[in-house]
């Protein structure tokens, strides 16, 4: 069997095989008032992570991973910020070191950038991840209005999380499928998951 990357999410590691390939990047598309940070957290337990930050604090994303009951590593948080992020984000990725997990939450500021520039860090971040062996997780907001750069994350992504959420009454569903998966295979039914405390498989019985 081809090396996996676990991805600290068992429910996830048993659907996909044992993991994700190295060198992989996954898009994790997500409703902003989802749990989806919950998967993110859970990221960061099986390998040493830098974790981007470009819309909170890194204090407010520190304080996060302390509250949480959620199981986490260790992460170096750093914040995305100033004129020019996607360059800031690119010499970040060229430090990365070997079998390294990147997560950028959320990607969208970058989305927003330049396109041309946008799509070169696209590119680099790809190389980087062959060349080390890691991954990286961009977290991509699916809002109302998408950044003009969305269809190239998702396109140049490896890998496809996308998470819906439903509220029906006093009932909220979450169910992730994975509709792309290079050098693997799709998944042809949706995970449905409880993000409460952590992620974890929702086993209750659905009604038609």
């Amino acid at each position: 069997m081809p090396r996996r990357l676990r991805t600290g999410i068992d429910v996830l590691d048993r659907k996909l095989s044992g993991g994700i390939p190295p060198g992989s990047v996954v898009a994790l598309v997500a409703p902003p008032a989802s749990q989806a940070e919950l998967l993110l957290y859970e990221l960061t337990v099986p390998r040493r992570t830098l974790y981007l930050t470009t819309e909170r604090s890194a204090e407010a994303v520190r304080d996060a991973f302390d509250r949480t009951n959620a199981p986490t590593g260790s992460p170096e948080v750093r914040r995305l910020d100033g004129e020019a992020p996607v360059d800031a984000a690119h010499r970040l990725v060229e430090a990365l070191p070997e079998d390294s997990t990147l997560i950028v939450d959320p990607v969208d500021t970058l989305e927003s950038q330049d396109l041309p520039r946008y799509r070169r860090f696209l590119n680099a971040l790809q190389t980087a991840m062959v060349n080390t062996g890691g991954l990286a997780v961009l977290h991509c907001l699916d809002g109302l209005t998408p950044p003009p750069g969305r269809d190239n994350t998702v396109y140049m992504a490896d890998v496809v999380f996308s998470l819906d959420t439903r509220i029906s009454g006093e009932s909220v569903e979450n169910r992730l499928a994975v509709p792309k998966f290079r050098g693997g295979r799709a998944l042809d039914e949706t995970i449905k998951l409880e993000l409460a405390e952590r992620v974890q498989i929702d086993t209750s019985r659905d009604i038609a």
